[in-house]
This record gives C-alpha cells, sequence and structure tokens, in this order.
C-alpha cells in the first residue's frame, strides 16, 4: 500500500492540512495513522483497500488529528504536552537506567535500536514496580515484595553518585568515551 501514488499523495495532503492548521508530525506518523485508517474502511465496507480510498478525505483526518491533540493539551498540566511524568531528580533507579545508555552502546557495538529498547523496557519495569505500591493486582505477586522504597536504597547503593547521570554534559562525556555519539543528520 505505502508504494502506491495514492497513499504518498494522502500522506502529502494530510501534512499540508496539518501545516495549514498549524501543526508539525513527523512523516512516518502521518503514514502510519493512513495506513491504518484505510485497512480499516476497508475492512468495515468488506472491500479491499484499494477501493477504500475513495473515502480518504486529508482534511478530515487533519481536523481529527488537530482535535486529538487539543484534548492532549487541554488535559495536560502547561508545557507537558506529549511528555511522560518525571520522576525526582534523585531517582537512583533512573540513574541507573542513564548511567548505563554509554556501556550498553559500547557493548552492542553501537547499535543504538537494542540500546533503546533496553532502556525502554528497563524504564518500564521501573515504572511498574514503583506503581506496585498501590496496585491492588500486584500485591504479593514478587517474592521481594512492593517495598518501592527499600528497591530505592537497594540501587542507591549499588549506584552511589545518583545526581551525576542527570548532567547532560557528563552523560554526553560518558558516550563520547564509548567512541559512539549520537547526531543528527
Amino acid at each position: 500500500m505505502r508504494n502506491t501514488k495514492a497513499f504518498k499523495k494522502a500522506v502529502a495532503d494530510t501534512l499540508a492540512e496539518l501545516a495549514h492548521r498549524g501543526l508539525t508530525l513527523r512523516p512516518g506518523t502521518v503514514a502510519d495513522t493512513v495506513e491504518r485508517n484505510i485497512r480499516a474502511v476497508a475492512e468495515r465496507l468488506g472491500n479491499q483497500e484499494h477501493s477504500a480510498w475513495r473515502y480518504f478525505d486529508p482534511a478530515g483526518l487533519a481536523a481529527s488529528i488537530a482535535q486529538q491533540r487539543q484534548a492532549a493539551e487541554t488535559n495536560s498540566l502547561p508545557g507537558q504536552v506529549g511528555r511522560a511524568p518525571m520522576p525526582p531528580v534523585d531517582n537512583p533507579e533512573l540513574a541507573l537506567i542513564l548511567g548505563g545508555v554509554p556501556d550498553a552502546l559500547e557493548e552492542s557495538g553501537g547499535d543504538l535500536y537494542s540500546v533503546i529498547v533496553n532502556v525502554a523496557v528497563n524504564a518500564w519495569m521501573a515504572g511498574h514496580i514503583h506503581g506496585e505500591d498501590g496496585c491492588t493486582g500486584c500485591q504479593d505477586k514478587r517474592p521481594t515484595g512492593t517495598d518501592w522504597q527499600a528497591r530505592m536504597e537497594t540501587i542507591t547503593a549499588m549506584q552511589p553518585d545518583i545526581t551525576k547521570w542527570f548532567n547532560r554534559e557528563v552523560w554526553t562525556a560518558a558516550l563520547n568515551d564509548t567512541g559512539y555519539s549520537v547526531t543528527r543528520r
């Protein structure tokens, strides 16, 4: 589907409509949304995907995306749109995860994808563990219990210099020491 002229035009038209509304989205995100919409229409109508294009409206899709963005902004704190809540700067688990990135990059031979997956999985687990104190479904599921404070104390003992990993220059220097760097092209 993505290699068709109709698909490329739909993405370009939707991006133009979004720009007209003052919104900038990554083209890949818009392409994914267009593809999902076309497949959903074809499935609902019982048609083939190429028949669903006659129902595609780039202005309508852009309006829907703009409405979703507005709802997210309305329901978020100022300056926090599209951002997850951050733990406190002295959070030892986050420091441990951040501190492991340069080493993981070096160990993986510069495979940024595997490093990002590793960070995401660790952050996901850390967030779940942090929430287990208030999660009735998680009680007594882990043999170590759900005492978040005890976990933080254990991690603090493993990594005594917690705040250094929240300093962008220190983290970047550690990354550069591995022989890798992240640059934008």
